[in-house]
């Protein structure tokens, strides 16, 4: 099964996406927007940007656990990480991200 973002609206009434691997686990999160084209304009960027490795920026949780946030080309975060129990399973997040986004499904859950 091949990765997909799934856009949703939270219990605020806020747009959101996520992007799940194949395996169905969630591997990166964007924020809430107001409007849903925000929502997809921020899939767009996770597609774009997801390939380069340079916009991953790696680094640690306040319990000092490994994660990363995924900016775009003007250094805003365009998504974030769980936290993972090791640095090299945060590695791993980051290769599904590069592999999963650019050509997953959209699967619109906002209707």
């Amino acid at each position: 099964m091949a990765g997909k973002f799934e856009l949703y609206k939270d219990k605020a009434g806020e747009f959101r996406f996520r992007l799940k691997a194949g395996n169905g686990e969630i591997i990166l999160v964007g924020e809430g927007y107001k409007q849903k084209a925000g929502a997809e304009n921020g899939v767009a960027s996770v597609r774009t940007n997801a390939p380069l490795d340079d916009r991953y920026e790696r680094k640690t949780n306040s319990g000092g656990d490994p994660m990363f946030n995924l900016k775009a080309s003007n250094g805003q975060v365009i998504g974030t990480s769980e936290a993972y129990s090791s640095v090299a399973a945060r590695d791993n997040g980051i290769a599904s991200v590069k592999s999963n986004a650019p050509d997953a499904k959209l699967d619109d859950q906002t209707d």
